[in-house]
């Protein structure tokens, strides 16, 4: 297992899209009604994904094992509706495919995530994550990042119960 990782390019829309589907397909797909899944996805196009990473507002980083994309982080600019006069950026997706979870990869992601926002000026760090995606919450606990609040989510036309949470860089 040979785990590297990089700033993804626009040549990379791709890879980023695999890993996203994947791995929110995997995760969630049980929860939603088909056509809720299929009109979330159906915003997620390579057009969309080649926008983001054309825009110095986002960031993303790219995890491989052998050349091949595995996971992925994506920062960008604040758009939860949070109320502070301090200076934050929003991590807006932190994926890692199945197969790789327990290898290292989001630790490193992460890490790459809290250096990168404190190197764009930011005294915080916001995201959300559903509700009952228990695993994702511990992760970011270990990290130290706290609840500040709920968040509808939505997807298609489901509201899905997030949660805001934030930590102090």
């Amino acid at each position: 297992m040979n785990l590297s990782y990089r700033s993804a390019r626009l040549e990379d829309a791709e890879a980023v899209d695999r890993v996203f589907r994947a791995t929110f397909i995997d995760t969630f797909a049980h929860l939603y009604r088909p056509e809720d899944l299929e009109a979330f996805l159906a915003k997620f196009t390579l057009e969309a994904w080649r926008a983001e990473l054309a825009d110095d507002r986002f960031v993303f980083r790219l995890a491989e094992s052998d050349g091949q994309p595995i996971g992925f982080a994506k920062m960008g600019p604040p758009e939860l509706p949070v109320d502070t006069n301090e200076p934050w950026v929003e991590l807006r997706q932190l994926y890692v495919m199945n197969e790789w979870r327990g290898a290292g990869a989001a630790r490193e992601l992460m890490d790459w995530v809290l250096a990168e926002a404190k190197a764009r000026g930011a005294t915080d760090l916001y995201l959300t994550v559903y509700t009952d995606n228990h695993r994702a919450r511990r992760f970011y606990q270990k990290y130290g990042f706290v609840e500040v609040g709920p968040y509808a989510f939505m997807v298609g036309e489901q509201a899905d119960e997030d949660i805001i949470m934030r930590k102090s860089l």
